[in-house]
């Protein structure tokens, strides 16, 4: 029975990746912060597929230690096959703009605590030279903007690591993935004082997830149409770039 983990399972992409993966019949382990958040979710999947093994477990996101613990007890109570890594936030980019602390918040929960808990799994995959671990970035990470340049610089600190960690394990059974969701209808989004047109339905962002981490994609563009909208923006020139208010 494969053994998946998902950190920040209380987010709704991540508690729609959870319904796919349980209808494979699969261990499943849910890390969050709210007991009552996560047992409702572990509940409903039970229900979902009485053949999976279901539980939850509470973390504290920016503590080195209690992730190091988390991740330890996890491998010594067997394999995990997968991890996706889930949590973040969607800061006001104006009030980070007029308050440091806000930045500083920012750029903890978006980009250095999804990067401190990938490295603790990527610790201990590496012994065992196997599994995956999949983090949630963002097309805000392709290139700076001044819509949201604090998520954005958050989320590409996470793909230049993940980079990084792709090259350590290329050519081993360690698999590091990066996904890159572009704007998405959750929670998180609700509100945004002006939400983007057309954004995905988080479903929808899920099905590519699972798929991708199935097939050992290296980077997952959801929907597939901001792999080609995020090439044009990383390649526009300056002179172009800096007078669109995007």
């Amino acid at each position: 029975m494969k053994h998946f983990v998902i950190i920040g399972a209380t987010s709704l992409i991540a508690e729609h990746c959870a319904r796919r993966w349980v209808t494979q019949s699969v261990r499943l382990t849910l890390v969050g912060r709210s007991a009552t958040q996560l047992k409702r979710i572990a509940d409903d999947l039970s229900i979902r597929s009485p053949a999976s093994q279901v539980s939850f477990q509470i973390l504290d996101f920016q503590d080195r230690d209690q992730i190091k613990r988390l991740v330890d007890q996890l491998f010594l109570a067997g394999t995990v096959d997968a991890v996706l890594i889930a949590h973040g936030s969607l800061p006001d980019q104006k009030s980070c703009e007029d308050d440091l602390t806000k930045v500083e918040e920012a750029l903890l929960i978006n980009g250095i605590s999804p990067l401190l808990i990938a490295e603790a799994f990527a610790q201990q995959m590496a012994i065992r030279n196997s599994g995956t671990i999949a983090v949630i970035g963002s097309v805000a990470g392709d290139r700076g903007r001044r819509s949201n340049y604090v998520y954005g610089a958050a989320k590409g600190m996470v793909d230049r690591y993940l980079q990084g960690m792709r090259h350590r394990f290329a050519g081993t059974q360690v698999r590091i993935i990066t996904i890159k969701p572009g704007p998405t209808r959750t929670p998180m989004t609700a509100a945004m004082a002006q939400a983007p047109k057309g954004m995905a339905e988080p479903e929808q962002v899920a099905e590519d997830i699972v798929a991708g981490i199935a097939n050992g994609k290296a980077i997952i563009y959801t929907p597939g149409k901001w792999r080609l909208i995020m090439l044009i923006i990383r390649h526009l020139p300056g002179f172009i770039f800096n007078r669109m208010n995007i």
